[in-house]
């Protein structure tokens, strides 16, 4: 394995930007210093740029097995890759879905072969089949979490039923991620846009999936959670009103009930269905100004523990079907932590914190063990970002194999968000996967371990 010494770089870790040396061997990171010397290292000139942990997405739809006319684990890790994103957790939502350990393991399988970033998968559950999630038990140090769609979902996905739901959350020893959103309000807000006799567009997804629908599934998935004692966490929060039932008055770690704020829903609002249209139609909704407003308050004060992507690739078809039949989801994956720069850029978030949201707390949540920082004995998982080095996001940069992205026509006249900075170097394990555009795929990632009692 090829030893590197990145020298001079910004390093940006637990909340502090020093520059150092960082000397990568076998794996790990070997040492973080100033004027290291290693004859046989390959060595980066580090000066000027940033090096991150490798951000940890805990919210990815790679859609392998079954729905591999949207995307592969190979071509969307690739994606994430180029992005910064070092290690991802993945939804049950395939085909099968992943119901069993069997099932799940079959995930696993594909990804040791074909993922060129890290890969963790959550079991599935719906009403008929808690009992097999709750399999996972044994299995904590290997699995990251059980994931319930308290909403409306592809296939047979949702678990609704009072008494399937005390089970799972009564008997889970791992964390239950929950996708919150009350079917039985969604139906009412359909039924009642339907009714209306007007032909639907994208502009009428969050009032159909309102912030009332949002709210009242996640009310009750931490009820739950605090009956029981439950290990809950609750994705893509997109609305002012969930803010409530999160709190920063304890450190992470010490917290039962965490939450997730996506990319999407810091950036774009409801504003923005007269450009994108469908592109945008995602689940839960991008919803009014004031939510996104809300969302970034709730970041920066630590009541939103981690950014992820809900990274869910459609074919360009599926996306531009009538609103009532148009796939739900966007890609995001590639564009997930350079869009994050951008704020930085702006002055919204320090790199700190980018860091400590999408890489630091992502490990902790979980934890992932020997991830998630720049320490030494760790592994490797790193990125080098350029901050002064614009790209755009046009289809012939994208990676996904969907083929496009809501950012490559930002303004809908055809022009491409710039990007402020550029991922230039991606290390996984200490490999490194992609440097300054060239690729070397010939190692895998690794499946992630959590260390867990």
């Amino acid at each position: 394995m090829q030893t590197f010494l990145i020298k001079a770089i910004n390093v940006v870790n637990e909340g502090k930007t020093a520059t150092a040396d960082v000397l990568i061997r076998n794996g790990r990171i070997e040492k973080i210093a100033d004027n290291i010397t290693a004859g046989a290292a390959t060595e980066i000139d580090g000066e000027g740029k940033y090096l991150l942990p490798g951000a940890i997405d805990d919210q990815v739809h790679f859609r392998e097995p079954g729905l591999t006319h949207k995307a592969t684990i190979y071509t969307e890790s690739k994606a994430a890759v180029a992005g910064g994103v070092t290690s991802f957790m993945e939804m049950p939502n395939t085909v099968p879905p992943a119901f069993t350990l069997d099932l799940l393991e079959n995930k696993y399988n594909i990804a040791q072969q074909n993922s060129l970033a890290n890969y963790s998968f959550f079991i599935g559950t719906n009403n008929q089949n808690a009992d097999d999630a709750l399999t996972a038990n044994l299995h904590k140090d290997k699995i990251c979490g059980i994931k319930a769609f308290m909403g409306s979902s592809t296939g047979n996905l949702l678990v609704d039923n009072p008494l399937v739901l005390e089970k799972l959350f009564g008997e889970s020893e791992l964390l239950i991620a929950t996708h919150c959103e009350d079917e039985r309000i969604i139906k009412r807000n359909m039924q009642a846009a339907v009714e209306s006799g007007r032909t639907l567009t994208a502009a009428d997804h969050p009032v159909i999936r309102n912030e009332e629908a949002c709210f009242e599934s996640s009310f009750y998935a931490v009820q739950l959670a605090k009956k029981h004692g439950a290990r809950l966490h609750i994705l893509h929060i997109s609305t002012e009103k969930e803010l409530q039932l999160f709190t920063n008055m304890l450190p992470l770690k010490d917290k039962k009930i965490t939450a997730e704020v996506c990319v999407h829903h810091l950036h774009f609002t409801a504003d923005d269905y007269s450009v994108q249209g469908n592109l945008i139609k995602c689940n839960p909704a991008i919803k009014a100004p004031h939510n996104r407003a809300a969302l970034w308050e709730a970041l920066l004060d630590d009541r939103l523990d981690v950014i992820a992507t809900d990274h869910a690739p459609h074919t360009w078809e599926e996306k531009n079907e009538p609103y009532l039949k148009a796939h739900a989801g966007v890609p995001l994956v590639q564009h997930s932590l350079p869009l994050m720069l951008h704020y930085v850029k702006l002055g919204k978030i320090t790199v700190e914190k980018v860091v400590e949201k999408m890489s630091h707390a992502v490990a902790d949540c979980f934890q992932i063990r020997e991830r998630g920082y720049i320490r030494e004995g760790y592994h490797a998982d790193l990125v080098i970002a350029d901050m002064n080095e614009p790209f755009q996001a046009t289809k012939e940069s994208i990676l996904y194999k969907c083929g496009w992205s809501p950012f490559q026509n930002i303004d809908g006249k055809g022009a491409p968000f710039t990007f402020p900075a550029s991922i230039t170097h991606t290390f996984v394990n200490g490999n490194l996967v992609y440097g300054n555009g060239r690729w070397n795929e010939s190692i895998k990632g690794q499946r992630l371990l959590f260390d867990r009692i």
